[in-house]
């Protein structure tokens, strides 16, 4: 199976955080094991890719973090989403939709002429 390029990650990086993230706050590596068994093995994130977008978006207030000991008793940065967040998420979503629906009509009308 081809690799989905670092573009396509970067570019879906915040909706598919903020997704994971409405559901229930969670730390860093629980995001990247959720994103790959989400895929079912499709997409990876790095811990060096994910952890610059948290920050970004802790910076543009769109989440949230604090520490708390997890159930390893381990010190870990929890995330959640914020409502400004959950504002953005609703953005996203409607963005993708968009995109999702051009490509849905660009390869429907393809398929067809293809036919031809």
């Amino acid at each position: 199976m081809p690799e989905i390029s670092k573009d396509l990650v970067a570019a879906t990086s915040i909706p598919l955080i903020l997704s994971i993230l409405i559901e229930r706050e969670t730390y860093g590596y629980e995001l990247i094991k959720k994103i790959k068994e989400r895929s079912r093995g499709k997409l990876e994130f790095a811990e060096g890719t994910i952890y610059p977008v948290l920050k970004k978006l802790e910076e543009k207030r769109f989440i949230a973090s604090k520490w708390k000991v997890g159930d390893t008793d381990k010190q870990r940065k929890y995330y959640r989403i914020t409502s400004a967040g959950k504002k953005q998420l609703k953005t996203e979503k409607n963005n993708w939709f968009i995109i999702h629906n051009l490509f849905e009509q660009l390869w429907k009308t393809q398929i067809n002429l293809s036919w031809k």
